[in-house]
């Protein structure tokens, strides 16, 4: 994987336009009306302006003050608020009026909840299947804090995806993703597969961190070795100037030949490019997978 010797300066190919248009309005009010959170706009996501103009978001719950302080994510890192019993019941609403066929759920991180916060992506489930019946529903996790127990919990819930990132590579782990640990979140997925077979798995890794082609390889293949259906791999961007630097801008045609060595090695589904984040597309990627 050769990689552009300067990542200073963002290259062509990650361009983004400027977000507008009505959805965006509609969907930028409901986080002012509704006190709601998405991780296109917590996690400073360079699709925030497409996704909303088609009138697609990510929701995030359990507020947005993270207990982890990991190098790469621009989600606050703080004293989290006590949790809002009704937020299920708002993006539930919000989902409904929004008319979304997929929906994706995540959080931040909960260290200081006993069941790092399922209880809350349980009740939320409850309440998009009493509101919106026919929408998918893709959760994408934190790890729990490795709580067996709290994920065989959450996985007795009726969703269509669960998702948990990997995020990199494991020798990048303590220097990018503190408080997590990679075998942790491996052994979630392996889990998950084992508590419930028939229920589609997802990942994702940001390449540019200063991985190794090598290593990016045996990452996806300790997937496969847990079964991971579903991955998506996109090109890491600092959110500010304090958190980890870009290592490297990773060419589209890199991007495109880790999908078919990924689609080889057995993922159902793979989507893999400069800007594609773990719901990019998520509905497409769940409509196209056995292929992509």
């Amino acid at each position: 994987m050769s990689h552009p010797p300067d990542a200073r300066r963002k290259p062509a190919w990650l361009k983004v336009r400027f977000p507008g248009g009505p959805n965006w309005g509609r969907i930028h009010r409901y986080h002012l009306d509704q006190g709601l959170h998405s991780v296109c706009r917590s996690a400073a996501c360079p699709n925030q302006g497409e996704c909303w103009d088609k009138g697609i978001a990510t929701f995030m719950i359990l507020g947005d003050r993270c207990t982890r302080d990991c190098r790469f994510c621009n989600v606050r890192h703080d004293t989290p608020r006590p949790v809002d019993f009704k937020e299920g019941e708002k993006v539930a609403q919000a989902v409904t009026e929004l008319k979304l066929r997929h929906a994706v759920i995540t959080s931040v991180t909960r260290d200081d909840l006993p069941d790092g916060g399922a209880s809350a992506f349980i009740a939320l489930v409850e309440a998009l299947r009493r509101q919106a019946p026919g929408c998918r529903v893709e959760l994408l996790i934190p790890d729990l804090a490795g709580n067996l127990d709290a994920l065989k919990t959450l996985l007795s819930c009726d969703i269509d995806i669960l998702g948990h990132n990997l995020e990199t590579v494991p020798r990048l782990y303590p220097v990018v993703r503190s408080g997590a640990d990679y075998q942790r979140s491996l052994e979630l997925l392996a889990q998950t597969r084992h508590l419930k077979p028939t229920l589609l798995t997802k990942t994702g890794l940001m390449l540019g961190l200063g991985e190794t082609e090598e290593e990016v390889r045996t990452v996806m293949r300790d997937l496969r070795r847990v079964d991971c259906n579903m991955l998506t791999l996109g090109q890491y961007l600092a959110p500010t100037r304090h958190h980890h630097r870009v290592a490297a801008y990773i060419e589209p045609e890199h991007f495109a030949a880790l999908k078919d060595e990924a689609l080889t090695l057995g993922f159902d589904q793979v989507e893999s490019g400069p800007l594609v984040r773990s719901s990019y597309h998520a509905e497409e990627q769940f409509d196209n997978r056995d292929g992509g």
